[in-house]
């Protein structure tokens, strides 16, 4: 058959039709006013709601942006497509080359984004004649690049914050142990470069154990906080002010001249104690006892010069509290008390001077008891009783932990199967243990020996140990809780939320119980970060089917939050106080004994 170019043309046109109007993608030809003089079915259906290719013929954006305000007349807001396209249009003939955009507005009442390119096109002599364009639709593609820099943007903040958690105390904002220690280092290298002084101050609050007693906890928390930012208020940008933990600050002091720069600041810090502290309509007097050591005179090293600190704040107290202390090499009685302490400490094993002290834990929708922590005192001869931030971090250090957790479990295991024996249900027996002991090779063979001995039931055990202790190696922790776990002994996180677990690694964890740690609870229900933590903890325990207990309850309003929220079991002074056996045995016959 004989080559026709005419039919060649006719049909390539045909196709190049069938194309473009069947294209996902909208395509069109504007002139130079902006009428349509070309579009395909995608743009007519997709932006300009014509009825056919042909409608748009001839007309420009505006008309089809004004019958889209007029189909939306309730929306007066809305900003359309047309209202803006001739602007791009006219930018292309202006500059005489193609063009990217990103268009947007309201289509069928819906926000639409369109990725854009626009060309001017010419006539046979080069004239420009208008433009051509396509566009596609890039709404969900947009949506997607929305979501993600949100959550970058989230990741971000919450990188920032866990990065602060880490080096910043929980309750007061101030740096803590880890940040100021570097910031000491710093102190002592600059110091050493440039010949100059610098001190530490170690401060501790006189009595102020007496006010968490007396007052409770959440007014002690308040205290903390308040004399921080007076402490802050009088000292030079340059100094730094940490909370070591409890009620322990300390101060690194750069660039002093000579020891008049110390004196001032110290005067003019304890010149704001003068005025009294108010509470919740409470009253109250703080003062501080200050060690001072400095850089060169009293150490060289971080270790030294902290050692050095803290042995002339205890020289402080000994003068009377209120008051502060230069440090000098006679110095010895923070030591000594720690020998006393370790000495005396070893008497009362043998003198049974160790007692248990119950704390119960609430059901807070029937008031029955379900549980009781133990909590070990001591009781001195001379000295009186002895709370366990004393001895305890003691006990660690040197090891006398082992000894004195299991003095602690014999004790209160007899005393719970006593109680089970005379009718009370006491719920659950929760016994604190340290992760050294746990991971002494005979603690396995210790704890059925002493459970058959008692003729206890594992299964009315619980062990907690902290979420720090933990974490601290999580794989061996994972082993050693798996065989406690195996003997059908509950395991509790205590303090959670304090020591940044591994997601990874609690579902790992044979654990059946969270307890809230109290600087959470401590605010409620007004502080938005702790109710978002606390009710992440509570909806992170429904998930892996965890129960879940809050600590340090004070008030009807936290329980109030906690109820709504889904966390019933709680452990506070709203309830009681630690008790002695007798005290414990008295709270049992008002709530749930046997009948």
């Amino acid at each position: 058959m004989p080559f026709n170019l005419e039919d060649l043309r006719d049909h390539n046109s045909e196709l190049l039709e069938l194309l473009t109007q069947n294209l996902p993608d909208m395509l069109w030809m504007k002139d130079l006013d902006g009428n349509y003089l070309y579009v395909n079915k995608a743009i007519c259906e997709g932006l300009l709601m014509a009825k056919d290719t042909q409608e748009p013929i001839g007309k420009g954006d505006v008309f089809f942006a004004l019958r889209e305000r007029k189909a939306h007349s309730d929306k007066p807001n809305w900003h359309t497509f047309g209202e803006l396209c001739f602007n791009s249009d006219q930018v292309v003939i202006d500059t005489n080359k193609a063009m990217k955009f990103e268009e947007y507005g309201n289509v069928k009442g819906k926000l639409l984004y369109l990725e854009v390119f626009k060309a001017p096109f010419y006539d046979a002599d080069g004239k420009v004649m208008g433009t051509v364009g396509s566009g596609r639709d890039i709404t969900e593609l947009k949506k997607i690049q929305v979501d993600l820099e949100e959550s970058l943007h989230i990741l971000k903040e919450q990188r920032e914050e866990l990065s602060f958690q880490a080096n910043h105390d929980a309750l007061t904002r101030l740096p803590n142990r880890i940040l100021f220690m570097d910031r000491l280092m710093q102190a002592i290298n600059m110091a050493k470069r440039y010949k100059h002084k610098m001190a530490v101050l170690f401060i501790d609050l006189d009595h102020f154990k007496e006010i968490n007693d007396s007052l409770g906890h959440h007014i002690g928390d308040k205290i903390l906080i308040d004399v921080s930012k007076r402490m802050l208020s009088k000292l030079r940008t340059s100094d730094t002010l940490s909370r070591l933990g409890g009620d322990e600050f300390s101060i690194v002091l750069n660039n002093l001249e000579n020891t008049n720069d110390i004196e001032r600041i110290i005067t003019n810090g304890m010149q704001v104690f003068k005025e009294p502290f108010t509470i919740e309509g409470n009253v109250i007097h703080i003062s501080m006892s200050i060690g001072i050591a400095i850089y060169p005179h009293d150490g060289v090293d971080i270790n030294t010069l902290l050692k050095n600190a803290d042995a002339a704040m205890y020289k402080a107290k000994a003068n009377g509290r209120n008051t502060y202390s230069y440090y000098d090499e006679g110095m010895t009685q923070k030591s000594l008390e720690k020998i006393y302490i370790e000495t005396e400490l070893r008497k009362a094993f043998k003198n049974d001077e160790l007692c248990v002290y119950y704390q119960p834990q609430v059901d807070a929708l029937t008031d029955n008891v379900i549980g009781m922590e133990a909590l070990v005192r001591w009781n001195h001869p001379t000295m009186g009783l002895i709370f366990p931030d004393k001895f305890i971090p003691l006990a660690e250090a040197n090891g006398m932990i082992i000894e004195l957790d299991r003095i602690v479990m014999g004790k209160a295991i007899t005393q719970f199967r006593k109680w089970h024996e005379e009718g009370y249900t006491p719920g659950k027996l929760s016994l604190n243990l340290a992760m050294k002991q746990i991971h002494q090779d005979d603690f396995i063979d210790f704890v059925k020996e002493i459970v058959a001995e008692k003729k206890c039931l594992f299964e009315n055990l619980e062990f907690e140990v902290t979420e720090t202790q933990v974490m601290s190696n999580p794989l061996k922790a994972i082993t050693a809780l798996q065989k406690i776990s195996e003997l059908g002994i509950a395991i509790s996180i205590d303090d959670f939320g304090t020591g940044y677990s591994s997601l990874a690694y609690l579902k790992k964890l044979p654990i059946n119980k969270l307890k809230v740690d109290k600087s959470f609870i401590d605010n409620l229900p007004d502080d938005p970060e702790d109710i978002a933590i606390t009710k992440t903890i509570i909806s992170l325990c429904k998930s892996l089917n965890l129960d879940v207990v809050a600590e340090g309850v004070e008030t009807i309003y936290q329980k109030e939050f906690l109820l709504e929220h889904g966390c019933r079991n709680i452990q506070g002074y709203l309830y009681s106080r630690p008790l002695t056996k007798e005290d414990m045995e008295l709270f049992l016959q008002e709530h749930n004994k046997e009948v």
